[in-house]
């Protein structure tokens, strides 16, 4: 670590998950609870030790279960937390995540991807998680999951994610491929830089007025935390506006369709990438995590060769992109995505795609990087096939 002249200001050689820590601690992560896993064990590792030194709190659970349990219960007693973890136990943590959703309980999850299924590839990289991550817990729900691509990406990344789940009262997931967990690269931070933090809406009226669920115009009720006087009811059964369970059709169908809206009519705000050279690109790459890397690289040598290829780098995977891709259609009569499992986002593609473009896929299963001279090839071959 090197500490920079300038006053109030950091430059560190980080990894992904060092700076992920860095990122939690500046939104205001007070709680951590988790149980270590590769390659996701440093963000425990760091936590451990910076936590109670900011008179946060760090457990380290009997399990995954208990550990998305834990953060469940801290963020309802007000508190910002967190839980990291990989593969097995991010299947671990899938019905406790349907329970943050249920209850509109803000928390964030970092998943660090590694080969699978089962045990499958511990310290190798993958980005098969991504199917998971939107519709890993059973019910009808919507989710917000972020993809940093760099080191610098994982801190802002981070506190967006804190920002997110504070604003909509919703759990996000942070998904990270290990390569970029474990890469390291310098940033720059600063003491002084204006970082704005959300945290969430208090209510405002006294407590015997306080309707926990209440429907509002941004579809986000305030919440009370448990010890501030005002009495609520948790559950994960289905609750009408003032958290006691319901199957009364007329009270269960608004109370779902509210939890889509609290995201849908906010996509703009939620969805964010970057557009690389797309504005006159003939082919397109559309990318995620460490493959976005490669794609960069495989766009800038593609360019120098004189061929119109640019990038489409997603940062917000669900709610998936789709304006985003609607507008790279507009140019582009290929679209290529590489990606680190047997084609998932490049689902999603097809399915906004609808035929007017070709989608040519590149995909790795077998614990390696998809590399740039491996896009470069594919673009050549594709171009000049």
């Amino acid at each position: 670590m090197k500490k920079s002249k300038k006053p109030g200001k950091r430059e560190l050689l980080l990894q992904g998950n060092e700076a992920i820590v860095e990122g939690a601690l500046k939104a205001g992560c007070r709680f951590f609870a988790g149980y270590p896993i590769t390659p996701a064990t440093e963000i425990s590792e760091l936590l451990s030790v910076k936590l109670p030194q900011m008179d946060g709190t760090f457990i380290q659970m009997e399990d995954e279960i208990a550990s998305m349990g834990a953060v469940i219960g801290a963020s309802l007693a007000g508190m910002k937390s967190m839980t990291a973890t990989s593969g097995p136990g991010f299947s671990l943590m899938q019905e406790n995540l349907g329970f943050a959703a249920m209850a509109e309980v803000p928390c964030v999850v970092v998943d660090a991807m590694r080969g699978g299924p089962s045990t499958g590839l511990p310290t190798s990289p993958a980005q098969s998680d991504v199917m998971q991550a939107r519709w890993g817990t059973h019910g009808d729900h919507p989710i917000i999951v972020l993809c940093p691509s760099t080191v610098r990406g994982c801190y802002d990344l981070t506190i967006r994610a804190f920002n997110l789940s504070e604003r909509f009262r919703t759990p996000v997931i942070l998904l990270v491929d290990e390569v970029v967990a474990h890469m390291r690269e310098k940033i720059t931070l600063s003491e002084d830089e204006p970082v704005e933090l959300f945290n969430r809406i208090k209510p405002t009226v006294p407590p015997e007025w306080f309707i926990p669920y209440e429907d509002t115009p941004g579809g986000v009720p305030p919440m009370a935390a448990f010890g501030e006087g005002y009495r609520f009811h948790v559950t994960g059964l289905t609750h009408d506006i003032r958290g006691f369970p319901t199957t009364r059709p007329d009270e269960v169908d608004p109370f779902i369709r509210r939890l889509f809206r609290k995201i849908s009519q906010h996509f703009p705000e939620i969805q964010s990438g970057e557009f690389f050279q797309t504005d006159d690109a003939e082919m397109t790459v559309i990318a995620y995590g460490c493959v976005a890397r490669s794609a960069k690289r495989a766009v800038k040598e593609a360019r120098e060769e004189g061929m119109k290829i640019g990038l489409l780098r997603l940062d917000t995977l669900w709610p998936f992109m789709r304006t985003a891709v609607e507008k790279v259609l507009q140019t582009s009569k290929t679209i290529m995505v590489p990606e680190m499992n047997m084609g998932q986002i490049s689902r999603e593609v097809k399915r906004v795609n609808k035929g007017s473009a070709r989608v040519v896929t590149i995909n790795r299963v077998d614990g390696s990087i998809i590399t740039p001279e491996e896009i470069l090839d594919r673009i050549r071959e594709v171009a000049h096939g």
